[in-house]
């Protein structure tokens, strides 16, 4: 009994590690921005996004703790130094996030308390800090995401439900779009699954001994609550949006998100989005962080010893950039599009080593999984080179 208890409370922790370092304050915005762009057709790029970010999911996290590795390990054994790239490519793409991470936490701060975007981004950045300087610092990451997570869940229904929003239309448009917008698609499937998210969960449940083929019941369901939690998120944050936009109320560019749940509830619904806002941002700072340098432990042992010391440095860079870069918005938009891009480089090494006996042992990955994620690789890719070249 006590067994099960443990392996729960593993599953529900990747779970919720793996929504809310998706849960971001890039995630919100891009969610707001493109509510405003598209209209009630966003519905169908978040269905859409829904059924790949589950079939990305499922397809790497079933490879990873079958074959108990972390995905560097994993794509070394595909092919040698081909690890090394990955963990490149998931770094980069990870610092990217978090920049914008403490960049919406200044936002957040901002609207909360009324500090400026800077020194509201250093205070999320040292509370970060903190939760890793912990002995304890797996639990505290645990349980202080599940938190945040839980009271960002409550307002934004909140806020859904006062903006009043066509539910009509937007079940209309969510199943027949009057537009698609290709940047939409890569953005938000980057932003829930792509470069470092999509291996949160799975490196999280290596960690705590969730591994092995008679874990992969356990494992399914952990990848289905982490996308769902995501996506129940996503969709009434875009009906609170879709809900102030119908009614054609002006909506600040500098900061959309906050002046959806500002128009829906006026002072309290401002300050609600700046708790809301820095909430999401500590806790995928935290996320970011943590999947980042699970990348590059297992290529040195100084990093295994001091991997708490290793993520804060990650934390102080990210904040040091984002004080030289500044742009707020633009980063948190742009780290999702970096983060789609990856993600069909990494789906691909995670596809591969599904078939390789020397990594998996006897499991057989189930040929429709496989398809999916065939796919998926295919149409991400097709999209991916579209925006590169500006199409």
């Amino acid at each position: 009994m006590a067994t099960k208890r443990y392996t729960t409370s593993a599953l529900i922790a990747a779970a919720m590690l793996m929504a809310i370092s998706a849960v971001g304050p890039g995630f919100l915005t891009q969610t707001t921005v493109f509510t405003q762009s598209l209209g009630a057709s966003f519905g169908f790029v978040i269905l859409l996004s829904i059924f790949v970010d589950i079939g990305v999911q499922l397809n790497i996290w079933r490879v990873l703790t079958v074959s108990g590795k972390r995905a560097q390990d994993v794509a070394n054994r595909v092919l040698p130094g081909l690890g090394t790239i990955l963990s490149c490519l998931i770094v980069i793409g990870g610092l990217a996030f978090s920049i914008g991470n403490v960049a919406g936490a200044g936002l957040g701060l901002e609207a909360l308390v009324g500090v400026d975007v800077t020194t509201g981004s250093v205070l999320a950045a040292g509370i970060a800090i903190a939760v890793f300087a912990n002995r304890q610092a797996g639990q505290v990451m645990d349980r202080f995401t599940q938190l945040m997570g839980f009271i960002m869940i409550l307002a934004i229904i909140y806020i859904a439900f006062v903006s009043k929003p066509p539910m009509a239309e937007a079940a209309l448009r969510t199943i027949a779009p009057s537009a698609i917008d290709f940047m939409a698609i890569v953005t938000l499937v980057g932003g829930t699954v792509g470069g470092y998210i999509t291996f949160a969960g799975g490196h999280r449940l290596i960690d705590a001994g969730v591994v092995g083929k008679e874990s992969l019941p356990e494992v399914n369901r952990s990848a289905v609550m982490g996308i769902s939690v995501a996506s129940v998120i996503r969709i009434f944050l875009f009906l609170a949006s879709l809900g102030i936009i119908s009614q054609g109320m002006a909506i600040d560019d500098s900061n959309p998100t906050g002046s959806i749940f500002q128009l829906a509830a006026g002072e309290f619904g401002y300050r609600l989005f700046g708790l809301v806002m820095f909430a999401a941002a500590v806790t995928s700072v935290i996320g970011s962080a943590y999947t980042s340098v699970s990348f590059v432990k297992s290529f040195s042992p100084f990093i295994q010893r001091n991997e708490n010391w290793v993520i804060i440095a990650f934390i102080i860079i990210s904040i040091c950039v984002f004080a030289v870069v500044g742009k707020p918005v633009n980063l948190l938009i742009m780290a999702g599009a970096v983060n789609g891009i990856i993600l069909p480089i990494s789906l691909s090494v995670m596809l591969i080593a599904a078939y390789k006996k020397e990594i998996v042992g006897s499991y057989k990955q189930p040929l429709l999984l496989t398809c999916i994620g065939v796919v998926i690789v295919v149409a991400m890719t097709w999209m991916s080179v579209r925006i590169l070249l500006g199409g």
